[in-house]
């Protein structure tokens, strides 16, 4: 797909509300715009590309089980019902398959969309959490704007925290809060060798 918007207007008070799901194999999308609020982008299965894209949100706003790559974008993180925190990235891998999914943004621009600013001292945002056992996210060369919490990552719930066999990973950012140094324990850190590799 190229040049389309994908917008899901059901407002940041509902639960779960899609603005795509996309399945296919070998997919591709570029100059495309993804709106919505939580569970914007559903990268469902299969390999999965991304390109000069808009995708905007609050609650795991790119999820899935897939192997997707998104590059050159903007990630546009939005202000979410009253309670809510934010999460970017809830990678779906639910049994060890060395790398063959998980959710990957290289050369992204992570920043705060404009309903957001005035309560970036209120409201806390996330890069990623484990929504399975085996989730996997990997942020390379992004941007990452300061109102990212400084330890990055959360657990997926106090019965589930699935952070034994998570994956999250980080090479190359800049912004405020790029420094890995103050990252959750749990995340695992990425080392160049391992970045040219995935």
């Amino acid at each position: 797909a190229k040049s389309i918007a994908f917008e899901n207007t059901a407002g940041p008070g509902g639960a779960q509300a899609v603005a795509l799901r996309v399945a296919g194999n070998y997919s591709a999308f570029f100059n495309c715009a993804f709106r919505g609020y939580q569970d914007t982008l559903y990268v469902d299965q299969g390999h999965q590309f991304y390109r000069n894209c808009e995708i905007a949100g609050t609650i795991d706003f790119i999820y899935g089980q897939s192997s997707t790559l998104i590059q050159n974008s903007t990630i546009l993180v939005r202000n979410p019902a009253q309670g809510q925190q934010n999460v970017v990235v809830a990678d779906g891998t639910f049994q060890f398959n060395k790398f063959r999914t998980g959710i990957v943004l290289q050369n992204c621009s992570i920043i705060p969309d404009v309903d957001l600013k005035p309560y970036l001292q209120i409201v806390k945002t996330y890069l990623a959490r484990p929504w399975k056992p085996f989730s996997t996210a990997v942020f390379i060369n992004n941007y990452i704007d300061g109102f990212v919490q400084p330890e990055g990552y959360m657990i997926w719930n106090e019965t589930h925290p699935n952070t034994e066999n998570s994956y999250f990973a980080e090479f190359g950012n800049i912004g405020p809060v790029a420094k890995t140094t103050t990252r959750v324990k749990w995340a695992k850190g990425l080392i160049s060798k391992k970045a040219a590799s995935i």
